[in-house]
């Protein structure tokens, strides 16, 4: 029992600890929000400010607390399929098995040693971009990395809000450094009065600039990482499929990689509410034909040309269908040609991706 106790003691120590980076945030922001607000009170702005600040607040708030999803039941492995497993001493025996069990799954990637991508900590097979995050003790779909300034998981369920967060944040210290700059110059030539307001006026440009810097580099990143649909991780260690690594093997060009995160309506680009598309489990990709595990339609057509239904074993989220349909058909912006694009049936073709050891 002591070391039972022991380790529950010392989990919930590390909960309290990973909310401290979100806490200096909340910190921060608060004090922006004062300085601003009520010290340097430039009442000009103050409209343009509050929009910025409502958004940056609404995304950091979805980053923080959307829970990312977890692959589905189909991917776990069955009570008998463990069974089994277990009764197994040689890898090649229990890859096999696990070859068997991914017959009927979009499962395209593999590791770099040609082997099913298994977790043995979650007792499933991994779907193509998932991966198992070490500190959340789960396996993460499409996991771009653990964010520590979020204490949570990136990945399907919130990466648009992380590019949000990180939009509107860095709009948000860019704007404060602009429409306070004359201030700091005044502090500089001695042309304001000596009040509080001084101390506030200074680091509060300091703040706001430092913060732009480190925020314009890490968002420039996240956005070609967007073009090139590709996750942090995956721009590390490029996805593996059967027939050898390729880092543009998710890459459908920058429209449609741009699309399958923020979705086909536009009035939802800026708005921090979920309009990815897919369910996380599987990705279209173009080398889904080279895969030799791939099957073959028997008239021969590309599984693109199938409905989800017919490619995929699994029931898909209940999503909208601009969020269900995957990348197939050649992007449209106009409302009449979106109207006319959820009548089609969207293809579900996997994708491919890389394996994280952590």
């Amino acid at each position: 029992m002591a070391p039972s106790g022991s380790r529950s003691i010392k989990k919930g120590c590390q909960r309290v600890l990973y909310w401290i980076p979100v806490l200096f945030i909340a910190l921060i922001v608060a004090w922006s929000y004062y300085a601003y607000v009520l010290q340097l009170c430039i009442v000009v702005y103050l409209l343009v400010y509050h929009v910025i600040f409502i958004m940056f607040v609404w995304a950091y708030w979805q980053t923080i607390f959307t829970k990312p999803m977890n692959p589905l039941k189909e991917f776990h492995l069955s009570y008998s399929d463990k069974e089994l497993l277990e009764r197994e001493d040689r890898g090649e025996s229990q890859q096999e098995i696990l070859r068997r069990i991914a017959k009927d799954l979009p499962i395209y990637t593999r590791t770099n040693s040609g082997a099913i991508r298994f977790c043995d900590r979650c007792q499933l097979l991994k779907p193509d971009r998932c991966h198992h995050c070490s500190v959340c003790d789960k396996c993460i779909l499409k996991m771009d990395h653990h964010c520590p300034w979020v204490n949570n998981c990136v990945g399907f369920s919130n990466y648009k809000y992380f590019m949000l967060f990180l939009a509107y944040s860095l709009l948000y210290c860019l704007f404060i450094t602009a429409t306070d700059l004359r201030f700091f110059i005044k502090f500089w030539t001695n042309g304001l009065p000596d009040t509080q307001a001084k101390f506030h006026i200074l680091f509060l440009f300091f703040s706001a600039s430092m913060f732009s810097v480190s925020l314009a580099s890490l968002f420039t990143y996240h956005c070609w990482l967007v073009c090139k649909n590709r996750s942090t991780l995956e721009a590390v260690r490029s996805p593996v499929f059967r027939h050898g690594t390729d880092k543009n093997g998710f890459s459908l060009g920058v429209s449609k990689n741009f699309r399958q995160v923020f979705g086909d309506e536009v009035k939802y680009w800026p708005i921090p509410v979920f309009s990815s598309l897919g369910d996380g489990c599987s990705f279209p990709t173009c080398l889904v034909n080279l895969d030799p595990e791939q099957p073959v339609s028997p008239t021969g057509s590309n599984p693109a040309n199938k409905s989800a239904a017919e490619v995929r074993q699994f029931p898909s989220k209940p999503l909208r269908d601009s969020q269900s349909r995957l990348l197939t058909s050649t992007p449209s912006w106009t409302e009449s040609d979106s109207a006319a694009d959820k009548d089609k049936k969207g293809a579900s073709n996997p994708g491919m991706t890389i394996e994280n050891e952590a």
